[in-house]
């Protein structure tokens, strides 16, 4: 059975002596770790173990909630599993209105998609666009047996009929509101937080256009 890290020392928290944000916090570090365990036996689970299995981070932090869960996949299995990023900057239905979005790096793992069953990951699901331009990003790179998709947040207000297989956490909120992901790899510690658009930060990103 897949096991959250049992040192309480070695999950990150906030820096301290950070100013205080607005909102409230969702998910602290231990609760995405253990969401993020569950989320990897669960595709274990549906997949049947390693065969033919391929993780597709978004980026950015996708990307790097794909490096974990492959990274506990292993653990369990004994032998690792196919871990690639997918850019999907160019194929995305707003780039009109933000022109200067800067392009990411697509990374496919040895073997490709074709034939795989591949798991999107990314950090919160929306509206649903993000994954319609990761599908057509993927269109042009092989053709997979079967498309899943694992998140972390899913906060509701689709426009597009998409729904996640794995959900770390669902989470109702308003459009006015917004969902920031903060990861160790890109922001120094885990945290999950929801607050009005107002009193968003600057800084981390998310969940506005997903």
């Amino acid at each position: 059975m897949l096991m959250a890290p049992a040192n309480p020392a070695s999950v990150p928290t906030a820096p301290e002596g950070a100013a205080p944000l607005e909102g409230r916090t969702v998910l602290d570090a231990r609760d995405i770790s253990r969401a993020l365990t569950r989320i990897s036996h669960e595709i274990l689970e549906r997949n049947k173990g390693l065969d033919d299995l391929v993780l597709l981070g978004i980026p950015t932090r996708g990307v790097h909630l794909a490096s974990r869960v492959g990274e506990r996949i292993a653990k369990v299995e004994g032998a690792p599993v196919p871990v690639g990023t997918l850019d999907i900057t160019m194929y995305r239905d707003d780039l009109r209105r933000h022109p200067t979005r800067g392009p990411h790096h697509t990374e496919m793992p040895p073997g490709g998609v074709d034939g795989k069953v591949v798991v999107l990951v990314d950090d919160v699901l929306f509206s649903g666009r993000t994954v319609r331009a990761a599908l057509d990003a993927m269109n042009d790179l092989g053709r997979p047996s079967t498309v899943r998709l694992a998140v972390l947040i899913d906060r509701g207000h689709r426009e597009l009929p998409i729904r996640a297989d794995h959900v770390g956490k669902n989470l109702p909120s308003a459009r006015t509101e917004r969902v920031m992901v903060r990861l160790e790899e890109s922001d120094g510690y885990d945290e999950v937080r929801i607050a009005p658009m107002a009193d968003e930060p600057t800084g981390p990103r998310k969940g506005a256009t997903a």
